[in-house]
């Protein structure tokens, strides 16, 4: 057998080429990879969230990219789908970190996919900055390679009572019903709803466990319906809640006060209901409406794009600014100093607001509550100056 010497030392010098190539990449630029839902049911959330990463990255490299030490280094965006899936998550980040070398990384979301998501940037010493998850579930892990600003879900939940104060008192729901999908997520929510409930003198006529990717939901409607339900307060994915909304309108059932939490706030959710998504309530992460800077313009971008607006891309967007200004005050992509940078500090001026976070690494911000009118998010809280239209049965719209 003969041995290829040449062909062996050719082999080696084409690896080591390789190899300086991805060092020289690697000192040239920042990587920044991002599990994000391009398929399953949280594929419309998927589709803003990418838009808002895309955006962020591409305003940072306008502006000359970022300062790390001596150096303006652009950033470059590398996303893989997580399929929607918990059990995905794990996989497209080792594909990003261990395959596309990413510097560090953006959150998916959803909370038990972030949490998914943070033990792996953990376990690889790679930040992972998160949006979308409740405290609740992320803060157990003592997480020292990610952070989080999202809302609480107690005062989350106290949302739709205080607007129910503010209502005039024939407008005040009588029999509220708790529908939440069956779902650690909507167990968390399910449970501060009770809570916010009892604070307010508010008890529900139903709330049993929603099944998640059901077809038929006639049984559901059918129990809301004999007991004289009047408000829904729903916590599931756009495609349950859609298939949930026709279910209504094929058996003539509505109710004036419908609040959808995780499905109503998506174009996915207005696409596909058209007219009758016309006085759906819905949560979301930011408004345009919002007076910090930037806000504005953004939501402008989204609208002038696809002819629609959004209540989350600026949390999304919001979330890179963080991470790409912790990474220059850092002057460093290493996660532990990227740490250093944001536990315990202030972020002043996001496009939604001022960021402040703990020593755990958490940061609150507001619920928001919108309606749904004739394609467009109309903000109703926090201090929105859009008065709540109740609505009428099917028949009369």
């Amino acid at each position: 057998m003969r041995f290829d010497f040449k062909g062996m030392i050719a082999g080696l010098a084409l690896s080591t080429v390789l190899t300086a190539a991805v060092a020289q990449a690697a000192e040239n630029e920042i990587v920044i990879g991002a599990p994000i839902s391009l398929t399953g049911p949280l594929a419309g959330d998927g589709k803003e969230q990418r838009w808002a990463y895309e955006q962020a990255v591409a305003d940072v490299n306008a502006a000359g990219g970022l300062q790390v030490g001596d150096k303006k280094l652009p950033v470059r965006l590398v996303i893989a789908d997580d399929e929607s899936s918990e059990g995905k998550v794990a996989a497209a980040l080792e594909n990003l970190i261990k395959v596309q070398k990413v510097d560090a990384l953006l959150s998916t979301h959803s909370g038990p996919m972030n949490v998914a998501g943070a033990i792996v940037a953990e376990k690889y010493k790679k930040f992972y900055m998160i949006t979308t998850a409740f405290p609740f579930e992320w803060q157990p892990l003592k997480a020292k390679y990610s952070a989080l600003f999202f809302f609480h879900p107690g005062p989350g939940a106290e949302v739709p009572f205080q607007i129910w104060e503010k209502l005039p008192e024939d407008q005040r729901p009588k029999n509220p019903a708790l529908v939440s999908e069956d779902t650690p997520d909507g167990k968390g929510f399910g449970g501060a709803f009770v809570g916010a409930a009892e604070k307010y003198g508010y008890k529900f006529a139903v709330n049993d466990p929603w099944t998640v990717g059901a077809t038929d939901y006639s049984a559901l409607v059918t129990k809301l319906k004999g007991a004289n339900v009047d408000a829904m307060l729903v916590f599931g994915s756009p495609a349950d809640t859609i298939t949930l909304m026709r279910q209504m309108k094929e058996l003539g059932f509505s109710v004036p006060y419908f609040h959808g939490w995780k499905g109503t706030w998506t174009g996915e959710f207005h696409d596909a209901l058209g007219a009758d998504s016309d006085y759906i309530l819905t949560d979301g992460f930011w408004s345009s409406h919002y007076p910090y800077t930037g806000s504005k313009e953004l939501g402008e971008r989204y609208e002038k794009e696809y002819g629609k607006d959004s209540v989350t891309v600026g949390a999304f967007y919001a979330n890179a600014q963080v991470l790409a200004r912790a990474i220059e005050k850092a002057g460093s992509t290493d996660a532990g100093k990227i740490h250093d940078a944001i536990f315990g500090q202030e972020f002043k001026d996001t496009v939604v607001g001022d960021l402040k976070f703990d020593e755990t690494g958490f940061a609150l911000i507001p619920s928001v509550a919108t309606q749904w009118w004739q394609g467009k998010h109309q903000l109703i809280f926090p201090d929105g100056d859009w008065t709540y239209k109740p609505a009428p049965a099917w028949d009369k719209r």
